[in-house]
């Protein structure tokens, strides 16, 4: 799965995800008894530019990191313009429905776990209108998980 990673350099995290990824995934937050891709994950964020969004964070000591506030369209236009590789984001239900209601995901990378919960928010939450997407591929991991790759549809634009 971490292969995936090679075509990207910069994260694009909202604020609990950031700091949920930097208290357990940062290498710093490594124990020797990890298993090796946990490392291997590590080294990945830790060298990957992050970019987090929120209004109340005012500071972040972990590496490459930056704090960004604003219009989201806005910041994904700034971040586009800037050299380097692929953007993810990495982020929960509220981040993700943003993305999707402006449309500035070129594509979606879902991960399906053999496990379902009852409650909480819900990522794609109450859509205005309608998003069509294209299935890529379909992977199936080690203990069951599906990685499913789809591409954005946009009607009547070029990509």
């Amino acid at each position: 799965m971490i292969k995936r990673y090679d075509s990207v350099d910069t994260i694009l995290f909202g604020r609990r995800s950031f700091e949920g990824h930097e208290s357990y995934h940062s290498e710093r937050a490594r124990k020797k008894s990890d298993p090796e891709y946990l490392f291997e994950f590590s080294r990945f964020l830790d060298r990957s530019k992050k970019i987090v969004l929120s209004h109340f964070l005012k500071k972040t000591e972990w590496q490459n990191s930056r704090i960004m506030k604003g219009d989201l369209a806005r910041i994904v236009a700034r971040l586009k313009r800037e050299p380097g590789k692929d953007i993810i984001v990495d982020g929960g239900p509220s981040v993700v429905q943003e993305f999707m209601q402006r449309s500035l995901a070129d594509d979606y990378r879902m991960m399906v776990w053999p496990v379902i919960l009852g409650r909480g928010k819900h990522y794609w939450g109450s859509m205005l209108k309608q998003q069509t997407l294209k299935l890529l591929s379909v992977k199936g991991l080690k203990h069951g998980e599906l990685m499913l790759h789809y591409e954005t549809v946009r009607h009547g634009t070029r990509r």
